[in-house]
């Protein structure tokens, strides 16, 4: 009996949303899709947020992903990026959450350590790795898609572990594991 299931990567962010798909079949990963959504075009922050979802959603109904792997925000200095990068994050899984579809959010060392072995490897390290795993002819010009596919080869291999991201299976898991973030 063959298992099947599609895994969608995204890497969130204001400037470009990367994103890749996965299928695995019988315990054997095979390529399906990644790319980007250019948000650079657009000024309004809420305009970009919107077509994070808008996108993310048309993902979800194309490509009926089974699960969605999604990289954490880092910690940085600028808080105002921070946040931004929270919201795009916080847009995407939004999206995710609409349509019933389990998230795992992975922090960009797991998922680096996951398909280099080095938790602090270059983009380009992760890229050069996945284009060899799953066989890419070539690979973008920008790094963020090659982000948002290696989001979902972590997933993979993280699939039956105990991972140390946090995983919600709805709106209900959301709110119950961050009850400290919920007005109510």
């Amino acid at each position: 009996m063959s298992s099947e299931k599609i895994i969608l990567g995204i890497d969130p962010g204001t400037t470009i949303m990367g994103f890749g798909l996965i299928k695995v079949v019988n315990k054997k990963m095979e390529f399906i899709q990644m790319n980007e959504l250019q948000l650079k075009k657009y000024d309004n922050h809420y305009l970009k947020l919107k077509h994070i979802f808008e996108r993310t959603t048309q993902l979800i109904d194309s490509y009926n992903p089974d699960e969605i792997a999604i990289e954490a925000p880092f910690f940085g200095k600028n808080v105002q990026s921070m946040l931004k990068l929270g919201r795009a994050q916080g847009v995407a899984m939004a999206a995710g959450l609409s349509r019933q579809i389990p998230i795992t959010e992975y922090l960009p060392k797991k998922i680096k350590m996951a398909i280099t072995g080095n938790g602090n490897a270059s983009k380009e390290q992760v890229a050069l790795m996945l284009k060899s795993l799953l066989n890419l002819k070539s690979l973008p010009k920008n790094l963020d898609a090659t982000d948002g596919l290696a989001a979902a080869v972590c997933h993979f291999y993280n699939s039956g572990k105990v991972v140390g991201g946090k995983h919600y299976t709805g709106w209900k898991a959301f709110v119950t594991q961050n009850e400290k973030r919920v007005k109510k």
